[in-house]
């Protein structure tokens, strides 16, 4: 799929930020970043990221210096004045998120979408904070890092305009992400319901003394993951029957967790200030080594994924 005509901008150079702003440009379009970060810091950032592409020959010297052409960073908002895509990726905060709107609101004339990455708040909050452009509210949610995991969910208002939803469908697709459309919103999004509610019960059987985190770990890895790699979950319980389903779920729902809020092991940790890689300990010990490690294991599944439609110049 050819980009679209149309420029992007980004609110926000983090983590998800700066890994977009590679999608994009690795895709062919013109991306404008900013934020309040020194100039140096973005570039360094998004450097790494084709450093590690490189590396992997997955790029050309050339296609490389035609992707740097194609991103500019500023700490203006007058940068965005010609975007028509536009991705907030600020940490999650409503009344900054809502500052961060007015200031597009005041520069901003060409815009079809106003998106947010967020991975909770619903866009009936975020509307409130927009007057201009309320129906080009939606929320385009990512799983980290973007340039590499290929997917992305849609979560519209009930008056999201319908042209904001396709665009922001097309604009994805054409960077070869497999785009999900939530019908409803509710907190969480698709993703993060089911990846939190597996959380949950993995918790709680280590709180009941069922077994440790190591050996979920292992029970996942080896058991439904590589299952769900090439079937999905209701296909595999069509395959199994729905009677026998039925059965499973009378007889194991009743023994589940059901909390409504963090667990107490969680909460325990966090007051302890064990709050994982940050401070060097969490459910596991972490120090630059294993951290290095761990982020090299976390990326290596997607690569095989890698679809960028690279400008050729």
């Amino acid at each position: 799929m050819k980009p679209l005509n149309l420029k992007i901008g980004i609110i926000g150079m983090g983590a998800i930020g700066s890994s977009l702003s590679a999608l994009f440009t690795g895709n062919g379009y013109e991306t404008a970043v900013v934020d309040i970060r020194p100039e140096a810091d973005f570039y360094r950032a998004y450097d790494a990221i084709y450093d590690d592409l490189e590396k992997r020959n997955l790029l050309s010297g050339r296609q490389r210096e035609i992707c740097r052409k194609l991103v500019s960073y500023s700490l203006d908002y007058a940068i965005l004045a010609d975007a028509g895509f536009v991705i907030e990726c600020i940490f999650e905060n409503l009344e900054e998120k809502y500052r961060v709107y007015k200031k597009l609101e005041a520069v901003c004339n060409k815009l079809q979408v106003l998106a947010s990455s967020t991975s909770v708040i619903m866009p009936e909050d975020l509307q409130r904070g927009v007057k201009k452009w309320p129906g080009k509210v939606l929320v385009a949610h990512p799983f980290n890092p973007p340039h590499l995991v290929p997917f992305l969910e849609i979560v519209k208002a009930p008056d999201t305009e319908q042209q904001a939803v396709e665009l922001t469908r097309n604009l994805f697709s054409s960077c070869g992400r497999m785009v999900c459309l939530m019908k409803k919103s509710a907190p969480g999004f698709i993703a993060n319901r089911l990846h939190h509610a597996l959380l949950r019960e993995a918790i709680y059987m280590v709180e009941q003394g069922l077994t440790d985190p190591e050996e979920i770990e292992r029970a996942m890895t080896y058991s439904f993951i590589p299952r769900y790699n090439s079937i999905g979950i209701f296909e595999h319980h069509d395959a199994f029957s729905l009677d026998q389903l039925k059965n499973l779920q009378d007889y194991l729902y009743p023994c589940l967790g059901v909390s409504k809020g963090a667990p107490d092991l969680v909460t325990e940790k966090v007051k302890a200030g064990e709050l994982g890689m940050k401070t060097g300990k969490g459910f596991y010990d972490w120090n630059e080594e294993s951290i290095a490690e761990f982020r090299k294991r976390a990326a290596e599944p997607y690569w095989r994924f890698f679809n960028w439609n690279l400008p050729s110049g």
